[in-house]
């Protein structure tokens, strides 16, 4: 328990040094409400996590957090092959590296249709 407090505690000096060392590094005092909004959030966030913790709520969050970004994730491979789909770069590959109507490359398909694979050189170690 103590140990929990302590951390709690490290972890709150420790932002509120590194918030003081950015809000001086800050060019102007434009910038200062922002910083000091966003940080005054962080900090929310670090004196509340012990509530959190005992009441349960931090599993359901970080849950909640892990599926929001699992799922950005996903929706971004997806965007990105899709655009590689459409920009249809096949034709900038090497021969070796093109793919086939079945989906092989056509190496692959060369050398399933001799049934031998030729191996140039290797080298084990440096």
């Amino acid at each position: 328990m103590l140990e929990q407090i302590y951390g709690w505690i490290l972890d709150i000096s420790v932002y509120l040094i590194t918030a003081a060392a950015v809000m001086h590094a800050i060019p102007g005092k434009d910038y200062g409400k922002y910083v000091r909004f966003f940080s005054g959030l962080i900090l929310i966030l670090l004196l509340a996590a012990p509530l959190l913790s005992l009441t349960g709520m931090k599993g359901r969050f970080d849950t909640l957090y892990q599926g929001k970004e699992y799922e950005m994730e996903r929706r971004e491979i997806e965007r990105a092959a899709q655009i590689y789909e459409e920009a249809d770069l096949s034709e900038y590959l090497p021969d070796e590296e093109r793919q086939g109507e079945n989906g092989e490359s056509t190496a692959d398909q060369e050398a399933g249709a001799e049934g031998k694979i030729e191996v140039g050189e290797i080298e084990i170690g440096e």
